[in-house]
């Protein structure tokens, strides 16, 4: 795949993939009409670009619950036993980038967060729920005083910006320093700064209860 860029702030991602590619289990993968223009980045060659035609890579570490490669995608789920939500870790160091991948949630799913840890641990989260997407800064744990902080949320009251139930949605994160801009292809806008966000992460995490989450096409960028 590769990126067409008309500037260095403001850029159309173009995929540049045959026409037979363009299917995927009888989904069309344009299915909203949103352009996701980055405001933080240039636009780049992804030095990550796992469309999951194989197996997981080596940088892809189940931490909870069952990960598997099927068809072409990414499926994640909850085990009952390990009592605790689906965790996948990507081990990728990272302090300023871009994320962009495809989700569908399954199955009358919750949904599933995008989280990002620092060296003591948690860090901030993303929360997609198909009525609302919001960010918040996690707790420090080995702090009792501390507290979750809601950074920003959308209640996405439109009926075409909520998340639907087995219906594909793209999604693009930027990070650049203590700031953090969520678009989606529905329609989605978050934009959000915190001095706690300009740090290093040891990684990139997506984390689902239940047997509800679908991924697909997962590109990080960086400077």
């Amino acid at each position: 795949m590769g990126i067409i860029c008309r500037s260095s702030l403001a850029c159309s991602w173009i995929l540049a993939v045959p026409v037979s590619a363009l299917s995927f289990s009888g989904d069309v993968r344009a299915e909203h009409p949103l352009d996701l223009k980055p405001q933080l980045f240039e636009c780049r060659v992804a030095k990550i670009n796992e469309n999951f035609e194989s197996q997981l890579p080596s940088v892809a570490i189940p931490v909870k619950g069952t990960w598997t490669v099927e068809s072409g995608v990414l499926s994640g789920s909850e085990l009952p036993e390990d009592h605790h939500a689906a965790v996948l870790n990507y081990q990728i160091a990272n302090h300023d980038s871009a994320v962009k991948f495809r989700f569908k949630l399954i199955e009358q799913s919750s949904g599933f967060h995008f989280s990002l840890n620092h060296q003591a641990g948690h860090l901030f989260r993303i929360v997609f729920e198909p009525n609302s997407v919001s960010i918040k800064l996690d707790k420090d744990k080995k702090d009792p005083k501390s507290k979750v902080v809601n950074l920003a949320a959308d209640s996405l009251v439109m009926a075409d910006k909520r998340f639907e139930i087995d219906r594909w949605y793209t999604v693009l994160i930027e990070m650049q320093r203590d700031r953090v801009i969520v678009q989606s292809d529905n329609g989605v806008h978050l934009d959000v700064s915190h001095p706690k966000l300009n740090t290093d992460k040891p990684n990139y995490r997506f984390v689902t209860k239940g047997k509800s989450l679908l991924l697909d096409d997962f590109q990080i960028f960086d400077k």
